[in-house]
């Protein structure tokens, strides 16, 4: 079983595709947008070119994201998404993509449990956490 989260970027979904690709080296692996339901039905006015579904591969993550309803206002409120790069040097290149328009709410820095930790909100509201595993840790 896989637990997938489903993030809702009301209305900036294609923004945050290409964010995450440039942040994290994401992949784009399926992309459906409001006009190409095969079911056709009624798209609300502005929806049509937005994206209704997609599955962003990050690592070896899917996330799954879409437009939602269009509101212009995220909510990503009460969890973080965690990042283990393997390397600090990956670590400082990921942490720095997703601090670009974002908040850094912990720097990277050495901590009790990690080489390197840090925290921040990305653009979009996201919080995030990148975390080093020591070496002794599985």
């Amino acid at each position: 079983m896989n637990l997938e989260p489903y993030l809702f970027f009301e209305g900036r979904c294609d923004e945050a595709i290409e964010f995450y690709r440039k942040a994290l080296g994401a992949e784009a692996t399926a992309l459906m947008r409001y006009r190409d339901n095969p079911e056709g039905g009624s798209v609300p006015p502005g929806r049509k070119d937005k994206v209704m579904h997609a599955n962003l591969r990050i690592g070896e993550t899917t996330v799954m994201l879409s437009d939602g309803d269009c509101s212009g206002q995220t909510d990503f409120r009460g969890f973080s998404l965690c990042l283990n790069p393997a390397t600090e040097t990956e670590a400082n290149q990921m942490f720095d993509g997703l601090s670009e328009g974002g908040t850094v709410l912990m720097p990277l820095g050495k901590t009790f449990f990690s080489p390197l930790f840090g925290m921040v909100r990305d653009r979009f509201g996201l919080s995030w956490m990148v975390v080093v595993m020591s070496p002794e840790e599985p």
